[in-house]
C-alpha cells in the first residue's frame, strides 16, 4: 500500500514549520532565563533549552522556552509595565498642564496683592480718616475677588455693587458727621445719590472691564486644572483581559519563541496598541477643543480683556471714584437733602473737615504687561502641543516605549514569528477597532469612566466659551457636574449612539484570526497558536490518505 509513505511524508513536511528557524537542535534559552530573573521571578523550574509549546495560552504554541507560569507571570509583568507607560506618558502632560496654571496663577494672585497693598499704602495718607475707619470694606472687596478667581460661586457684579454702596454710605456718614444719618436715612440716601453718579462713571467702568477680566482669568485657570485632572483619571483607567493578552503577545512573546533580539513590528504594535485605548482615543475631539478654547481666551487675557492692566489699577480706580465724590460731595449732599429731608444735627458730632482729607491722588501701577505676554506665549505653544495627544499616544508608546521596528522592517516580531506583518493599521477610536486583528474589543460598551470625562471636557470648554464672549457661568466644582452619571446619561447621544447601533451581528469576520479555543476562553488573535499553512497542510494530508486508503 502506498498509504503509509504518502501520509508519512505529508506529515513530514507540514510538522517542518512548527520549529521555525531553530534548526534540529533545541536551542538555550539562556536570554529568557536572563530576562525572567531581571523581572525578579524565580528560575525554578525554567527551562534550559526549548520544550514542546502545547501548554501556552497566549503565545505560538511552537517550541518555546515558556512553561505555563512564566507566561501568566509575563502577562501580568506586560500589564503592570504597560499601565505604567500609560502614566508616565499622562504624568508628562499633567506637568506641562499644572506648571501653566502654577505660571498664570501665581501671576493673577501677585498682580491682586499688590493692587491691595498699593491701596493699604497709599490711601491712609491721602484719605486719612475716610480710609482707615472704613478699612474692612477695603479688605472686603479684594477677599471677594480672590473668593470668586478661586471659584466661588459668588455673582461678581453684584460684589462689586455691593463695594460702591457700603463706600457710598460709609464715606457720606463720614464726610456728614456733623448729622445724625440713621440706616433708614441711609437707604433713602443711596437711592436719591445713584441717580446723579457719586463716584462718577468710575463703578460702571470698573464693573465691566473687571468682570471681563475676572471671568477669563478664572476660567483659564481652571481649564489647566480640569485638563490635568482628565489625564491623571484616564490614565488610571485598567486594561482589559483582551488588552493584557494582545500587551503580553507583543512584548514577551518573542522571547518565549527565543526570538529576545527581534523587535515588534511597528504596524503590528500600533494594531495592539489602538485596540487597548480605543476609549482613550474618543477623547481626542473634546481635547482638542478644550486646547483651543484656552488658546483664545489666553489671547483675551493678553489683549481686548488687559488683565494687567485691570486687575493692577483697581486701587487706582477707587482713588479716583474717591476724589470724583469729594469734588461733587456738596451738590451731592444738597440732592439727598432735598429727597430725604434734612437729618438731624448731631450734637456728638465734630466738623468733618477735620476727619477727611483732600487731595489729588498720585499713585502709580507697576506694569508687568511683558511677563503677561511671555506667560500667554509659552502657554499657547504647550497647548498647540498637546492637542493631538490623544490620538498620537500610541505611536509614541510603539516608538519610545516598546521600541518598536521600523514601519518597513519585514524581519520583526508579527505575533507570530520573525516576518513581515501584512494586516492594515486601524483607525483611532472605539467604533474604528471592529475589525481589529490584535485586540478583540466590544465597540458596544464604552468605558463609562472616560465617557465621564469627555462630560468634563465640554463643560469646561463650554466655561471658557463664555469667558470668551464676558458672559459669566455657574462655576461650581467638577464634582457636581457629573451627579448621576453612573446611570449612563454621561455618555452623549452623538458619541454612543452611532456605536452602539453597531450590533455584534453586523461585525465583518476578521481575516486575521482563528475562532476561540474550546475550554480556554482564548478569543481574537490570540487564538492563533499555530500558522494557518501548517493547519492547510494538515488537512491536504487527511484528505491524500483517505483517497489512498480507499
Amino acid at each position: 500500500m502506498r498509504f503509509f509513505p504518502w501520509g508519512f511524508w505529508l506529515l513530514c513536511v507540514a510538522s517542518a514549520p512548527a520549529r521555525g528557524d531553530s534548526g534540529s537542535k533545541a536551542r538555550s534559552c539562556a536570554e529568557v532565563r536572563q530576562l525572567y530573573g531581571a523581572k525578579g521571578f524565580s528560575l525554578s523550574g525554567v527551562p534550559q533549552a526549548e520544550i514542546s509549546g502545547e501548554h501556552l495560552r497566549i503565545c505560538p504554541q511552537g517550541y518555546t522556552c515558556c512553561t505555563s507560569e512564566m507566561e501568566e507571570n509575563f502577562a501580568n509583568k506586560s500589564r503592570s509595565e504597560f499601565e505604567a507607560m500609560m502614566k508616565e506618558a499622562g504624568r508628562s502632560v499633567q506637568t506641562t498642564l499644572t506648571a501653566q496654571h502654577r505660571s498664570f496663577d501665581s501671576y493673577f494672585q501677585d498682580l491682586l496683592n499688590k493692587s491691595e497693598k498699593a491701596l493699604y499704602d497709599a490711601f491712609p495718607s491721602i484719605y486719612g480718616e475716610l480710609y482707615t475707619q472704613n478699612m474692612k470694606v477695603f479688605k472686603d472687596l479684594y477677599s471677594e475677588l480672590r473668593r470668586y478667581y478661586r471659584g466661588s460661586n459668588i455673582n461678581l457684579e453684584e460684589a462689586l455693587n455691593e463695594f460702591w454702596t457700603r463706600l457710598l454710605e460709609r464715606l457720606f456718614k463720614l464726610m456728614n458727621s456733623q448729622y445724625l444719618i440713621t440706616d433708614e436715612y441711609l437707604d433713602c440716601m443711596v437711592k436719591h445719590a445713584e441717580q446723579h453718579k457719586p463716584f462718577g462713571e468710575v463703578p460702571r467702568d470698573l464693573k465691566v472691564k473687571a468682570t471681563r477680566a475676572f471671568i477669563a482669568a478664572r476660567s483659564y485657570a481652571q481649564g489647566f486644572l480640569v485638563g490635568s485632572d482628565v489625564v491623571k483619571k484616564v490614565s488610571q483607567v485598567s486594561l482589559s483581559h483582551e488588552c493584557t493578552r494582545a500587551i503580553m503577545k507583543l512584548m514577551y512573546c518573542p522571547h518565549c519563541r527565543g526570538m529576545s533580539s527581534v523587535k515588534p513590528c511597528n504596524n503590528y504594535c500600533l494594531n495592539v496598541v489602538k485596540g487597548c485605548l480605543a476609549n482613550q482615543a474618543d477623547l481626542n475631539t473634546e481635547w482638542k477643543y478644550l486646547m483651543d478654547s484656552l488658546v483664545v481666551v489666553a489671547d483675551r487675557i493678553d489683549g481686548p480683556y488687559n488683565v494687567d492692566t485691570v486687575i493692577g489699577t483697581i486701587h487706582m480706580r477707587i482713588a479716583e471714584a474717591i476724589s470724583n465724590l469729594q469734588e461733587n460731595k456738596d451738590s451731592i449732599t444738597a440732592k439727598v437733602f432735598q429727597g430725604c429731608g434734612n437729618p438731624k444735627i448731631n450734637t456728638k458730632g465734630s466738623s468733618s473737615e477735620d476727619k477727611k482729607r483732600r487731595g489729588k491722588v498720585a499713585l502709580e501701577a507697576k506694569s508687568s504687561a511683558q511677563a503677561l505676554e511671555m506667560l500667554v506665549l509659552d502657554a499657547k505653544g504647550n497647548l498647540t502641543a498637546l492637542k493631538t495627544y490623544w490620538i498620537t499616544l500610541p505611536s509614541s508608546l510603539c516608538s519610545k516605549k516598546v521600541t518598536a521596528s521600523a514601519a518597513a522592517d519585514d524581519k520583526c516580531w508579527n505575533g507570530m514569528t520573525k516576518g513581515s506583518y501584512l494586516p492594515e493599521v486601524m483607525g483611532d477610536g472605539l467604533a474604528n477597532q471592529i475589525n481589529n486583528p490584535e485586540v478583540e474589543v466590544d465597540i458596544t460598551k464604552p468605558d463609562m469612566t472616560i465617557r465621564q470625562q469627555i462630560m468634563q471636557l465640554k463643560i469646561m470648554t463650554n466655561r471658557l466659551g463664555n469667558a470668551n464672549i464676558g458672559n459669566d457661568v455657574d462655576f461650581q466644582d467638577a464634582s457636581d457636574d457629573m451627579s448621576g452619571s453612573g446611570s449612563g446619561d454621561s455618555c452623549p447621544d452623538d458619541v454612543c449612539g452611532k456605536r452602539l447601533s453597531k450590533s455584534p451581528s453586523t461585525r465583518q469576520p476578521e481575516t486575521h484570526a482563528i475562532p476561540k479555543q474550546s475550554g480556554h476562553g482564548i478569543s481574537g488573535a490570540s487564538s492563533r497558536s499555530l500558522p494557518s499553512t501548517f493547519l492547510l497542510i494538515l488537512w491536504v494530508a487527511f484528505i491524500a490518505a483517505q483517497h489512498l486508503w480507499r
